[in-house]
């Protein structure tokens, strides 16, 4: 199930209408995401209020912060701003450039854009809501005018670098598809350690951003409808 879930783009290649691709867009990835974002604020509020934001994390926070060295803020530093918004945004406009000229197949090559556009409006409309404050320990950047929950950072480089990891599958060559699927998986667990490490968010706020960024990327990477191959291309030997 999980390999059919990771290859479902290998075997049609037949291009949807627009409209097509826009009303599955809309079932099958925006109005789950509608009902992710429901459950995303209320565990939101739940931490924010009855759970007075779980003031345990504090310690976390303060212990990443008694430990920070000139090295580990300029490390911690580049490691954040691989998610800063135009950094993301400028990465996935480059890869649907380069998937479309690989594949001409522009309902492919929409996939990180869709994902991270999922997330993105998911993220901006939870921290609205909840309001969660920043970590009470110095920070090491600007507060953005969103809220502390969820990690935007780690949200969107999650939505991001899985659907990379996910579109690496098709490299052939073993050893660099192995490359590629861990160094993109492992982006958005650095990114959301230096967003706690800079001070910047909650050990909460990042995990249900890890959870936010997946769900976004697994909507996108199932959004269209699939035509099951024909008999006789189910007969073709794979190339």
């Amino acid at each position: 199930m999980i390999h059919d879930f990771v290859h479902r783009w290998d075997q049609d290649h037949q291009a949807p209408t627009v409209a097509a691709a826009a009303r599955d867009i809309a079932r099958r990835a925006l109005l789950p995401a509608a009902a992710w974002w429901a459950v995303l604020v209320g565990i939101g509020l739940l931490i924010h209020g009855p759970l007075n934001d779980l003031q345990a994390e504090s310690a976390v926070n303060r212990w990443f912060a008694a430990r920070r060295t000139p090295t580990l803020d300029t490390v911690s530093l580049y490691t954040s701003n691989m998610a800063l918004t135009f950094v993301i945004i400028g990465t996935a406009v480059a890869a649907i450039l380069l998937l479309w000229w690989r594949t001409r197949q522009w309902w492919y090559a929409i996939l990180p854009g869709l994902a991270v556009g999922v997330q993105s409006a998911v993220f901006l409309s939870t921290t609205l809501v909840v309001g969660r404050e920043r970590p009470e320990v110095e920070m090491l950047d600007e507060a953005p005018p969103t809220s502390s929950y969820p990690s935007g950072h780690t949200g969107a480089a999650t939505a991001l670098y899985l659907t990379f990891a996910l579109l690496a599958q098709r490299i052939r060559t073993p050893w660099l598809r192995v490359l590629v699927t861990v160094l993109c998986l492992l982006v958005p667990f650095a990114v959301g350690t230096a967003r706690i490490y800079r001070g910047m968010h909650h050990v909460s706020d990042v995990v249900m951003a890890l959870v936010n960024g997946t769900v976004a990327a697994v909507l996108a990477w199932r959004y269209l409808r699939l035509s099951p191959p024909s008999s006789s291309e189910a007969a073709r030997p794979a190339a």
